[in-house]
């Protein structure tokens, strides 16, 4: 399997420190001390036939500094040292699109080519389905824009009346790069969004850049970053039943603060990761730039090699952190001792046990987003909402057209998702598209037009992040969303589910299909 391959020449170029790794084509690998014995490995190593990397590293690195190391085209780099790297993948959006088209434009001329047509991918995805002339604009520009330079990932929608008509279009940005097979473990992915950071749970360098920074990327495919120190956070232990990726993040956000990972890495490990799927990963990975971290990411495994599985044809590298590496600083949980929790209004820092807030009456429910919008977001959702009834509104909003598909098709006891969602009394899931979770334009599905109190699965809850300046947004698991929906207050799941005390029933074991 070229992942488990290109693991093995890795960390035999990268090795650890006074070591001499040789990994051959059968999947062994010897170390020698260096010195003396060179001469003696690397006869062996020749003589075990079809040798692919031999090389020595004399001070250990952590994956973010090896990552980018490989796109500086340098053997090591330090953290604050200021690097250019080469740019594999450049993201945009129809809300920063126009922007860095413009910068580009102006700063390489109105007839100036993007630097490669087949790494630059524009995904329409935040104001979609509305009337706002400016915001339907917007989507023009880059249409008109992609002809014009003959992009290859241009997801487009044209007719906004009916998304399905739209094959190409897709939905969330963040969600449809790694369903496209745009994010490969080793790249080096810039986005003007700030959570293209969720990028990182494929073991990749992803973060987000603003418009001048993009246009300077789109004519030259290079950008000038400063290393950042990494901080590893390990998870330890079995999983809970009633625990979600979210309440992972949402405790590290609140115990570190939201400038607690300013400009580092946050790089998760530990048992648990192992019992994350790659959408689970993508949640911790996705918040980490509410902790002000540079990126997050998540070392490349078998699991991260089986989803992208037919879904990109690239040949990638995986790194993984040397022993011995430094860090900036390192934080250990105990994941059985985690509990489900919530981040109260008005930062995504401001933590409390769902438990704690049982006093607090909600208006209405949203499900959706990057983080919180897919495929076994809605399985979590409909698990505790099978069978029950909500007591407030709650919107469902899909973040691709590939989820879309999968709340209607995909069925656990039995049940659609669509199908409990209904006898549930939820809202006709929406449009996928960013939606309310940026507010919007006051016709935006779900907006938060009053003064209203929402348990949301999306990443922010700043004063009129979801519209009103005067609304309060409480940031939750799916599975503390769909609670507090049937009880009309903040509510912990394990309060409205009872939940398997021994076997942790994630999203894969509950599918029928």
């Amino acid at each position: 399997k070229k992942g488990n391959f290109a693991s093995r020449t890795r960390d035999a170029e990268d090795g650890v420190c006074g070591k001499l790794r040789i990994a051959a084509s059968g999947g062994a690998s010897a170390q020698v001390s260096v010195g003396a014995r060179k001469t003696a490995a690397a006869a062996a190593a020749r003589k075990s036939g079809d040798v692919r990397m031999l090389a020595v590293v004399r001070e250990p690195m952590t994956l973010v500094e090896k990552i980018l190391a490989k796109g500086a085209r340098k053997p090591r780099v330090k953290p604050g040292e200021n690097i250019w790297v080469d740019v594999d993948v450049l993201m945009t959006h129809d809300v920063c699109g126009p922007g860095t088209i413009g910068v580009f434009k102006r700063e390489f001329g109105h007839d100036a080519r993007v630097f490669d047509r087949e790494k630059i991918v524009i995904i329409p995805d935040h104001y979609i389905f509305t009337a706002d002339e400016r915001a339907n604009r917007n989507v023009d520009i880059l249409r008109e824009f992609c002809t014009e330079q003959d992009i290859k990932y241009f997801y487009d929608i044209t007719d906004r009346s009916n998304f399905k008509a739209n094959p190409d279009y897709k939905g969330v940005c963040h969600v449809a790069l790694a369903q496209e097979g745009h994010t490969r473990p080793g790249e080096i992915l810039f986005g003007t969004d700030s959570h293209t950071c969720n990028a990182g749970a494929f073991g990749q360098f992803a973060t987000g850049i603003g418009n001048t920074d993009a246009g300077f990327v789109m004519g030259t495919g290079k950008l000038l970053v400063k290393v950042p120190a990494t901080i590893r956070f390990t998870f330890n232990g079995q999983m809970p039943d009633y625990m979600l990726a979210k309440d992972m993040i949402l405790q590290t956000i609140g115990d570190i603060g939201v400038a607690g990972a300013t400009y580092r890495a946050m790089e998760f490990a530990g048992d648990v990761m192992q019992q994350l799927s790659m959408e689970e990963r993508m949640t911790l990975c996705n918040m980490a730039i509410e902790a002000g971290g540079k990126n997050g990411l998540i070392a490349a495994d078998e699991t991260t090699f089986k989803y992208l599985d037919g879904k990109t044809n690239k040949p990638f590298e995986v790194f993984h952190t040397d022993e011995g590496a430094a860090f900036h600083s390192d934080r250990t949980y105990d994941i059985a001792k985690l509990e489900p929790v919530v981040a109260k209004p008005h930062s995504p820092d401001n933590l409390d046990l769902a438990r704690n807030c049982r006093d607090i009456k909600t208006d209405r429910v949203y499900i959706g987003s990057c983080t919180g919008g897919k495929t076994e977001d809605f399985i979590a959702a409909a698990r505790i909402l099978q069978g029950q009834k909500v007591s407030v509104p709650t919107f469902l909003v899909p973040a691709t057209q590939k989820v879309y598909e999968d709340v209607q098709n995909v069925r656990i006891n039995g049940e659609t998702l669509a199908k409990i969602f209904a006898d549930a009394g939820c809202i006709d899931p929406a449009s996928p598209s960013c939606a309310a979770c940026l507010g919007g334009p006051k016709d935006t599905f779900a907006r938060l037009n009053e003064p209203e109190v929402c348990v949301s699965t999306t990443n922010r809850n700043f004063p009129g992040r979801m519209g009103s300046k005067e609304g309060s947004v409480f940031l939750a698991s799916p599975y503390t969303a769909a609670a507090s929906a049937i009880t009309g207050y903040v509510t912990d799941p394990r309060e409205v589910y009872d939940f398997d005390k021994t076997t942790r029933h994630s999203a894969e074991m509950l599918r029928e299909n």
